[in-house]
């Protein structure tokens, strides 16, 4: 058990922090800037309030340095059935309390994320890779959804409707719908958990997480607020006094060769009601078909292929400044950043000319750890040689590197922040999400053909555009087949909106007020006799 790892009683140990820095190797190359404590690690899944370690572990590893963070258990279908009937039990007691208890336990959740944002943001960083600065905003954006579902909680209306009959009374109930399966990306290890757990649990339901294989660290990290055992972790301390009970809160982290087994059994097991997952396209139809043979409740938030439209009428350093945003946030690896640029013939050289210049002067590829990098490296070797692979299939097709276009000298997960012209629809990276620091720029003459290009996906996720024509603003924000749209902006994301997409980019929506009705049922109820 990880409760063994330190002697009882210590009391300094719970003053430690999550992260440890490490001496600095000399030289760009360095390895980790920071190690994560080995005391502190947890190495196993957390069902029904405890820490179960299996036989077999896999490895979590710096995508900076290649180093082994720590290796956390592999959790398999037995796990995976195990938490799902912990969740399945502790649910009767936690849909019961009353919502204002709910509402002040996550408020407290959201209290204790904050009071521990930079050790939580240090996890996120190791195992991720992106800057220090941006995890500490994924921390602070990650508790705020604890923050706002704590509020909805309590605003959990039903509906009284008039009767046809005047001995009857027609009642509608908002009821949770049981336990839910969060299945989370890596490219948001935390911020992806609270904004479905946290409207989960609002709404009364307790969860099983099966958090990415690369990033298992935060969502285990996260569950120490959860955990009612006797602990000398800080986090654990602070548990508590959070006060959500074992079982509503369960992890299953697991290698991407367990993946397959533990995603059937939460997407199978007859106890499970709802499922909401966040990930690519291709995995989220496999879990459709899966979720299918017992008519669960299911919300998805799948691939993007986000089009960021530069009008001639555009503030040109203002789309500059969206586009550095929107693209290169995360090193390009997030499900909304931009994906195509089309930009208007009359405004195309100076925004080229001007982006190049930004990227240049404003982006600095780094390990996370050091205070100037804005650009991390890439989750692991596959995702640069996508990047790559989409380079040099639009070279090949007559595309125009302007600055970057190949890895950077400190490793082999690092890679140039990339700007492309000459741009045609048939090359790959128009096609298809490239996921990292790639901006192809393609050059268009009319609205309508920049609509058209923007629309050609199958997906629909977010867009964005820049214009300063108020006629315009309204035609290409009601044309736009996404879900999400940004005008004169870059970066859309907020707790208060409703996040989600359209066509093959997903189903449902999460954050906002209508993401708590996506773990609610509606019962009827018709009283008569009266």
């Amino acid at each position: 058990m990880a409760s063994s790892l330190l002697p009882r009683g210590a009391a300094a140990a719970r003053r430690r922090l999550l992260l440890c820095p490490a001496p600095l190797a000399p030289g760009p190359a360095r390895a980790a800037s920071w190690a994560l404590s080995a005391a502190l690690v947890r190495r196993g899944g957390l069902v029904g309030g405890r820490w179960v370690e299996t036989a077999a572990a896999f490895p979590v590893q710096d995508p900076a340095s290649g180093e082994e963070l720590g290796r956390v258990s592999d959790c398999g279908a037995a796990e995976a059935r195990a938490a799902v009937r912990a969740a399945h039990e502790a649910g009767a007691a936690w849909g019961r309390l009353p919502a204002k208890e709910r509402s002040a336990r996550l408020r407290r959740w959201y209290e204790l994320m904050m009071e521990n944002k930079e050790e939580l943001a240090r996890i996120i960083t190791a195992e991720n890779g992106k800057p220090l600065k941006e995890a500490q905003g994924e921390i602070v954006y990650s508790a705020s959804f604890l923050e706002w579902f704590a509020e909805e909680a309590r605003r959990i209306y039903g509906d009284v409707i008039p009767a046809s009959a005047k001995d009857r009374r027609v009642l509608v109930l908002k009821q949770p719908v049981g336990v839910a399966a969060i299945i989370t990306p890596w490219n948001f290890p935390s911020a992806m958990i609270t904004r479905k757990v946290g409207a989960a649990l609002a709404a009364g339901c307790t969860v099983v997480v099966k958090p990415a294989e690369d990033t298992p660290l935060s969502a285990l990290a996260l569950g120490e607020y959860t955990d009612n055992a006797n602990s000398v972790f800080l986090l654990l301390q602070l548990a508590n006094q959070a006060g959500i009970p074992a079982g509503v809160y369960n992890v299953v982290p697991c290698s991407r060769q367990q993946t397959a087994a533990v995603g059937e059994v939460l997407c199978t097991d007859p106890l499970v009601s709802k499922i909401s997952f966040t990930g690519s396209t291709a995995t989220g139809k496999i879990l459709l078909k899966h979720a299918a043979g017992t008519v669960k409740r299911v919300s998805m938030e799948l691939g993007g292929h986000a089009p960021f439209i530069v009008f001639d009428s555009a503030n040109a350093d203002q789309a500059v400044a969206g586009a550095l945003a929107s693209k290169y946030r995360n090193s390009g690896q997030t499900c909304v950043c931009t994906n195509r640029f089309l930009v208007q013939k009359g405004i195309h050289d100076e925004f080229v000319e001007k982006f190049a210049k930004a990227i240049e002067k404003e982006l600095h590829v780094g390990n996370g750890f050091d205070a100037k990098t804005t650009q991390g490296p890439l989750i692991n070797e596959k995702a640069v040689e996508k990047v790559e692979k989409h380079i040099k299939d639009a070279v090949s097709q007559g595309a125009s590197v302007v600055t970057g276009g190949k890895r950077h000298s400190l490793g082999k997960n690092f890679f140039e922040p990339t700007l492309l012209t000459n741009v045609t629809t048939k090359m790959l990276c128009t096609q298809e999400e490239t996921f990292g620091p790639l901006a192809p720029v393609i050059r268009f003459d009319t609205e309508a053909e920049a609509v058209a290009i923007a629309n050609a996906a199958n997906v629909g996720l977010a867009g964005y555009f820049y214009s300063q024509d108020p006629a315009q603003i309204w035609r290409v924000a009601e044309q736009l087949e996404v879900g999400m749209v940004g005008v004169n902006e870059g970066i859309i994301s907020s707790v208060e909106c409703p996040f989600g997409g359209i066509k093959e980019s997903g189903l449902g929506r999460e954050g906002s007020k209508y993401g708590i009705d996506e773990y609610l049922e509606i019962k009827y109820v018709c009283l008569g006799g009266l």
